[in-house]
């Protein structure tokens, strides 16, 4: 796709986007199955509910501005998922692992605040006010999503993680 023009970068965001949630769509069951942590696994859930309103969301900004989505992949999620299956693959189910998900979950919410705020510019910069209340529910969701990860981070996972580490481990010289 030539991208020439900022209603174009718009479009092409905002099928990243598209195409980024409709990843997340298939990764978050397998997060909440890996974790040993029924909060966290329970976060995961709710959020891929969440995922699914901001998948709905694109689709009323693309009818609200009569755009047609372009067929593209979002190179970053695909490997910002690949990177959680590493994490599932390499790290046995328990705390570690939980707060390996935690980390790998972060990096997801931070990117996609990246790509909400993106199009919320652009989207502001063309005029298109009435998709900006849709935007800006995602962001909103997005940035919910990260703090509710901080908070079960902070939370006992981090010390069950660490009480788990060999004493050996632990000390460093």
């Amino acid at each position: 796709m030539a991208v020439k023009t900022v209603a174009d970068l718009f479009l092409h965001e905002l099928s990243d986007t598209y195409s980024a949630e409709k990843q997340m769509v298939r990764s978050l069951p397998r997060m909440a199955r890996a974790s040993a942590d029924p909060q966290l696994s329970q976060a995961f859930l709710d959020h891929l509910e969440e995922t699914r309103g901001q998948v709905e969301r694109i689709d009323e900004v693309v009818e609200l501005l009569n755009l047609k989505l372009k067929r593209i992949k979002c190179a970053a999620m695909e490997g910002l998922v690949e990177e959680g299956k590493d994490l599932i693959d390499e790290i046995d189910k328990g705390p570690v692992l939980d707060v390996a998900l935690i980390g790998a979950a972060q990096k997801v919410e931070h990117y996609e605040i990246a790509s909400y705020s993106t199009l919320i510019t652009l989207a502001t910069k063309l005029g298109y006010d009435p998709v900006l209340p849709l935007l800006k529910a995602s962001l909103a969701e997005e940035q919910a999503t990260d703090e509710k990860l901080s908070k079960l981070g902070q939370a006992a996972a981090i010390e069950d993680a660490a009480s788990a580490e060999p004493a050996s481990s632990s000390k460093r010289k």
